[in-house]
């Protein structure tokens, strides 16, 4: 329910909720955006570390929390659809809408190909590795037949690995060769803004998807449809309206990197510190597993088409924005039973 309890709850309030914390996260990003671009003109970063750091983790403090959350109330699986929704919905409707809101082509670069697609598509394989060695070596008793126990030994593997993403961008920093902006930059104000735009951010989020979620039992959504689609596209609103901002600006890098960099994020950190948090959670392989089949199609399908050129056109945006629909289309029908490709939902 919005704001604990305060609000009455009823679909009209919910809307307004919606409404005014979605205006809250447009303010928010706006500042975490500003903040991020000052200081890394002041820091010398390159525009991709800007975008798959500096922006990308500030912006992914939804999805971190979602998890943590319902790791602590014991429903890991739904904070994974989550995840692993708005993980689809960055990769196909993000850099969609960032290239239909330029006036040209949006424009990749050869870093964000070889570097960050390739390096988020070793994330995607990780996570399903460690998913597979909890079902193999501590099976949950008496529970699904594909279900196991991700441990905090276990969770350390993808952390580990966003260990590597994090020396790889500290190298590029070591190596680029940047101009340094001091002139009216207040270091201390900036980072004041950055920390301000993500608390705005992580309590408009909350609220919002709260307001869906009350939606959602409202009008009888199933759980899991509304997870991995309206939740999943709740939480991922800040990253939609930083990249969109970028690439009206014209900061392709800064644009598709806050994509990926937020996704990378996503699933080698905010998935096992839940584990971390909680000690240990179980986690359904045959539920997992499809889900992250096509959210590796789906990366698959942008790589190929930002190495085209190493450029997003407008065709190919509306290509990716058809994509996701098509993915709805096949969640809807997973959830009603037309079709049977996910077990145990």
């Amino acid at each position: 329910m919005p704001l604990g309890g305060v609000l009455p709850d009823s679909p009209l309030f919910d809307v307004v909720t919606i409404l005014v914390a979605s205006g809250l996260i447009w303010f928010g990003s706006g500042w975490l955006e500003e903040s991020a671009e000052k200081l890394s003109a002041y820091y010398g970063l390159p525009a991709v570390v800007q975008g798959s750091v500096v922006v990308a983790v500030g912006s992914s403090f939804p999805e971190f929390t979602s998890v943590v959350f319902t790791a602590l109330n014991g429903a890991f699986n739904m904070g994974v659809g989550a995840i692993v929704g708005s993980a689809i919905f960055n990769i196909l409707v993000i850099p969609a809408l960032s290239g239909l809101a330029t006036e040209d082509d949006l424009e990749a670069s050869r870093t964000i190909v070889y570097k960050e697609a390739q390096f988020y598509m070793i994330a995607v394989s990780a996570l399903v590795v460690t998913f597979a060695l909890a079902v193999i070596y501590v099976p949950v008793p008496d529970g699904p037949e594909l279900a196991g126990l991700i441990t905090r030994p276990l969770a350390l593997i993808p952390l580990l690995l966003y260990g590597l993403y994090l020396f790889i961008q500290w190298q590029d920093v070591g190596d680029y060769e940047g101009e340094f902006v001091t002139d009216g930059i207040t270091v201390t104000r900036q980072w004041g803004r950055l920390a301000v735009g993500l608390l705005v951010i992580l309590l408009a989020v909350e609220q919002l998807v709260g307001s869906v979620e009350s939606l959602g039992q409202t009008f009888g959504i199933p759980e899991f449809l509304a997870g991995v689609t309206i939740i999943a596209a709740a939480t991922s609103l800040p990253d939609m309206i930083v990249s969109v901002r970028s690439a009206q600006d014209n900061r392709g890098a800064t644009s598709l990197g806050n994509v990926l960099g937020s996704n990378t994020f996503d699933l080698l950190v905010a998935i096992p510190v839940g584990v971390l948090i909680v000690g240990s959670v179980p986690v359904d392989f045959a539920v997992a597993v499809p889900m992250m089949g096509v959210l590796t199609l789906a990366t698959v399908f942008l790589f190929a088409i930002l190495r085209t050129d190493l450029r997003l056109t407008r065709l190919e945006s509306y290509a990716l924005l058809l994509a996701y629909i098509l993915f709805i289309f096949w969640v809807v029908a997973e959830t009603i039973g037309l079709t049977n490709v996910i077990k145990g939902i």
